[in-house]
Parts: C-alpha cells; sequence; structure tokens
C-alpha cells in the first residue's frame, strides 16, 4: 500500500500509481540525487530548486537528461564546496 492509501499488489499495480503522479516520484528522485551530488542533506531553502527541477523535467516528459542537467545548473550544485577545497592552503601544505 502505498502513503495515499492506494493498493498496490503486483508490479503493474506499482507502475500505474507512479505515472498516474509522476511529479511525485520524479520529486522523490530529484531530491535523492540532489542529497547525494550536494554530499548533505536538503535544508528547506533547497526546496524551490528541487520544484524547479521538476518543473522544468515536466516540459520534457520527465527525462532523467532533464532532472541531471537541471541539477548541475542548480545554485545549490554551482556552489558547492569541499573540505579539501574550504580548508586553508597551510593545512593542505603540511599534510603534503
Amino acid at each position: 500500500m502505498l502513503s495515499d492509501g492506494s493498493k498496490v499488489d503486483s508490479p503493474t499495480a506499482l507502475r500505474e500509481a507512479l505515472m498516474a503522479r509522476p511529479d511525485v516520484f520524479v520529486g522523490t528522485i530529484t531530491e535523492k540525487m540532489l542529497i547525494y551530488a550536494l554530499g548533505r542533506g536538503l535544508e528547506p531553502v533547497d526546496m524551490p530548486v528541487v520544484r524547479s527541477v521538476v518543473k522544468n523535467a515536466a516540459a520534457q516528459n520527465y527525462a532523467m537528461q532533464s532532472i541531471v542537467l537541471g541539477i548541475v545548473r542548480s545554485v545549490p550544485f554551482q556552489m558547492r564546496t569541499t573540505l579539501r577545497s574550504a580548508a586553508p592552503a597551510t593545512a593542505r601544505a603540511s599534510k603534503e
């Protein structure tokens, strides 16, 4: 049974349930991919990015390519930092 109460008793029923609300499924996929891409959990400020990626993907029939490109072009992804690049240069120099 799905969270909306829909009964799912076969792969066909699952497919039909997912296809009935593709925006919900793609939203969840987008959230999980963005978490992986950012290397951190999502915050409330990230949700407009998720909605924007889903909206743009809908215009392209939810193509996986449109989701990936939406994440890569997003501000949170473009502005992310890594621990190595955020460490002071002197700390990195002493390790090398």
